[in-house]
């Protein structure tokens, strides 16, 4: 079966969800937040020595720097 992401508005609604899970109807999982953190999840299984996200945000951060310089 395909997987979804749902968004629990209501918390009684996550009582069912685990009721569910409980019956073994469905199974869930903690997914990262974003697909940036998917990304990086994905290639650092890969790797032994991945960048940290911050060590990520500051290329990216002098690379914009860089960019904007020339303007």
């Amino acid at each position: 079966m395909g997987a979804i992401r749902i968004e629990i508005l209501n918390p009684k609604a996550l009582q069912l969800i685990k009721g569910m899970q409980e019956l073994q109807l469905i199974k869930l999982s903690d997914e990262p937040s974003t697909v940036l953190a998917a990304y990086l999840k994905k290639t650092r299984k890969k790797s032994d020595s991945a960048p940290s996200a911050e060590e990520i945000a500051k290329i990216v951060k002098d690379a914009r720097r860089k960019r904007h310089a020339k303007k």
